[in-house]
């Protein structure tokens, strides 16, 4: 599957593409494929770490069974510069709050899917790049979202 490697203030990232969508967005070094919605993507994430951009146009596909898809559409549903609590979403899922932390833990396209955005009831939660909650700050501190949550 074609990948490509950008670097970001977070570090480089790779962005895999299957079948005419996004499918993996992996947090390292590898790839340097460029088709064109590679190159749209890696353009689009560009922009939006400059602050130019805050809403994503791309087709996407992540992985996962009917719980985890509507995990995902939970999360493309939070507007840039907020944040929702995992009880929010569970109870729109008519889910329990842990199961939804699972299945953002699980997103296999972090940033583009805003798993980021999501938050514990009294906290920040956690986060599972390489960084942990401090590249969850950076990216809500990214988005002003931070402040609202100290």
């Amino acid at each position: 599957m074609p990948t490509k490697a950008l670097h970001t203030p977070l570090g480089w990232i790779s962005l895999t593409e299957a079948d005419g969508a996004i499918t993996a967005l992996h947090w390292d070094r590898s790839g340097t494929d460029d088709t064109p919605l590679l190159a749209e993507a890696t353009r689009q994430l560009t922009a939006y770490f400059a602050g130019d951009l805050q809403v994503f146009d791309l087709p996407l596909r992540p992985s996962g069974g009917a719980f985890q898809q509507a995990v995902n559409q939970a999360m493309q549903a939070i507007p840039y510069g907020e944040t929702r609590a995992y009880g929010h979403i569970a109870k729109n899922l008519d889910a329990m709050p842990q199961p939804v932390g699972n299945a953002c833990g699980k997103n296999p396209i972090a940033i583009l899917i805003p798993c980021h955005r999501v938050v514990g009831a009294t906290g920040l939660g956690g986060f599972s790049a390489p960084g942990g909650v401090e590249t969850k700050v950076a990216l809500l501190r990214h988005e002003g979202a931070y402040s609202l949550l100290i």
